[in-house]
């Protein structure tokens, strides 16, 4: 019955949320400051908004910033649009079963040999090329996906900052809302964010919070809720011989020791995880990385 659900919520996002050339045209021309997509990012002042309180276009336009800077850092996607439709396919299948459906969610492979994955605010989730070549199936990309769609519904990155007051207090965030003391204040708090997400790390039990987010999501979906365990075993055992850990999940998240003791623990809610879906073959076929 849940692997049916895998499958049926696969075959709706196909038809819902395919993986359009014109969000991978968008997440490129974010790096072009010609193209309108630069324009609207360049110098943090063309945030637009008409609500009293940050509307989900306020957070998705601040989410855009970031994950120019987080291609930046790590890479651009990978030109493969079987694997990156794939990727949408999985990574909605999830974002339908967590608590925050509603809004458009987003995903990509960036090119980059660090095994990291980031959300940015607004639903922009990014996988590197490096971490999906460690996963063995498609319950442990779910479990990934999972655990970044969960950092979205919780919105971490906007609540991580000393500046996130700054988001609240503003109301209408406009061009003109953020000229002079404001518009410092606003690519202030725009630059911590890149700071948390990219050096520092979300806050420890932000990152609890997203595991077990991404276990219940993944076990509603029909997933084996276990898988988000064997990907923090198998990062630990990178983690004993990796010289490089800067930018990595060794560097950004808590110790994987303590995260892999509170899944086991969560585990029991679920006694018949072990009955659940891991779709070893459809992964090994889909997530070609050629």
């Amino acid at each position: 019955m849940r692997y049916f659900l895998i499958l049926t919520l696969m075959a709706l996002t196909m038809a819902a949320h395919p993986a359009s050339a014109g969000f991978m045209d968008t997440l490129q021309n974010l790096a072009n400051p010609d193209s309108k997509e630069g324009k609207l990012l360049s110098g943090a002042t063309q945030v637009l908004s008409s609500s009293r309180e940050i509307d989900y276009k306020t957070e998705r336009t601040i989410g855009e910033s970031l994950a120019l800077e987080g291609m930046q850092r790590f890479g651009i996607p990978v030109k493969n649009e079987p694997l990156q439709q794939y990727l949408n396919l999985v990574g909605n299948a999830v974002a339908a079963n967590s608590r925050r459906a509603k809004i458009p969610y987003q995903f990509a492979v960036l090119d980059s040999n660090v095994q990291n994955a980031f959300a940015v605010p607004g639903g922009v989730i990014f996988v590197s090329r490096a971490l999906v070549s460690i996963l063995s199936d498609e319950s442990e990309l779910a479990a990934v996906l999972a655990h970044e769609v969960g950092h979205v519904s919780a919105k971490h990155a906007l609540k991580s900052t000393q500046r996130a007051q700054f988001f609240e207090g503003v109301g209408t965030i406009t061009a003109a809302s953020v000229r002079g003391d404001k518009g410092k204040k606003f690519a202030s708090a725009i630059g911590d964010m890149q700071t948390v997400l990219f050096d520092k790390g979300l806050d420890k039990e932000m990152e609890f919070e997203a595991d077990l987010a991404a276990m219940e999501t993944t076990y509603r979906t029909g997933y084996d809720p276990s898988a988000l365990i064997r990907v923090l075993e198998k990062l630990q055992q990178l983690e004993a011989t990796s010289k490089d850990k800067k930018g990595s999940w060794f560097s950004t998240h808590p110790p994987l020791s303590e995260r892999i003791s509170r899944l086991r623990t969560e585990l029991r809610k679920y006694p018949d995880y072990g009955t659940l879906a891991s779709v070893h073959e459809r992964f090994v076929k889909r997530a070609k990385l050629k």
